[in-house]
């Protein structure tokens, strides 16, 4: 798609029910950004299907040593970066296995690297320097679907055999003929027209939250709905992971920091101890044999 056609995407529309908005004052300017905004979880709930086939496969790659990788240019690899930053302290990940490129390096994530979005070649290239190769999935994000830095990495990413997702904001994009996967959420023109950092950057932030939070689940990260492998590298993670082992298990807060350091800092190790009453050893050998599930663990000790 040429740049003759960016007219003709949705995301490049004009919104006919914010006209004048410059004419506005600032609660109405509030009210309409806001009546926008909540249409963006309606038109994700519609691509959950969708959004489920990406978790699966993401799982898959996890379970056999794979990682995910954003790729995106300006605001959509802004985005990237978000959601992979947040995954190490939120779920005790290590860095490399959510990752985000970004067109540009790391110069663009403050400042717009003039052309970086323009090249294939660029994208391809960057695919190759981040080491993707079989069982990764990349997921290429971008609002249009026709970024050439993000089809070229698609592309190269296919090649290198990983699995490859197109992640847009509009129903047909280029971006999906080089994708196995497609998650295509179109949630119409702008507030004000083209800044995809609106509406369309809000569907990538909540869609990319779906995607790796929903994994981590999965992958037994998650006790009940708390962060059992958060990494306490701070005071407040510290005081967090205790709290979580004190709503599990019910004991003291004393207590519960007593087991924090009994489990050398491992709240999943620490529920283990107190709730299976064994040792920090044989904790870790029933994580270890339940692969991670705190649930399955207590569930095969009280076989």
């Amino acid at each position: 798609m040429g740049l003759e056609n960016l007219q003709d995407l949705v995301t490049e529309q004009q919104n006919l029910k914010t006209l004048k908005i410059d004419r506005k004052s600032t609660e109405e300017i509030l009210e309409v950004i806001n009546e926008e905004d909540q249409t963006v979880p309606t038109h994700i709930k519609r691509e959950i299907p969708s959004i489920a086939a990406v978790v699966d496969q993401v799982v898959k790659s996890f379970e056999v040593g794979g990682r995910l990788f954003y790729v995106g240019a300006g605001t959509s690899g802004r985005i990237g970066i978000l959601d992979a930053s947040e995954c190490p302290p939120t779920f005790g990940t290590p860095s490399e296995m959510v990752k985000a490129i970004i067109a540009g390096g790391e110069s663009a994530i403050f400042k717009a690297v003039e052309g970086a979005e323009d090249s294939e070649e660029l994208g391809a290239s960057d695919i190759h320097s981040n080491g993707v190769r079989l069982h990764d999935v990349v997921i290429g994000i971008t609002a249009s679907g026709r970024a050439p830095y993000v089809i070229g990495a698609l592309k190269e990413a296919k090649k290198l055999g990983a699995s490859t997702v197109s992640f847009t904001c509009t129903k047909d994009s280029a971006l999906n003929k080089v994708a196995d996967y497609k998650i295509n959420i179109e949630v119409g023109p702008e507030v004000i027209t083209g800044s995809t950092r609106m509406k369309a950057g809000t569907t990538q932030k909540l869609v990319l939250n779906m995607i790796t939070t929903t994994s981590m689940v999965k992958l037994g990260k998650v006790y009940n709905n708390l962060m059992v492998d958060v990494q306490p590298l701070n005071k407040k993670l510290v005081d967090r992971a205790k709290r979580i082992i004190q709503n599990v298990t019910g004991c003291t807060f004393d207590e519960a920091s007593e087991l924090f350091d009994q489990s050398e800092g491992n709240p999943k190790i620490a529920i283990l101890i107190f709730t299976c009453q064994v040792d920090k050893d044989k904790a870790a050998e029933l994580l270890k044999n339940a692969k991670g599930f705190v649930y399955k663990a207590i569930k095969a000790y009280n076989k």
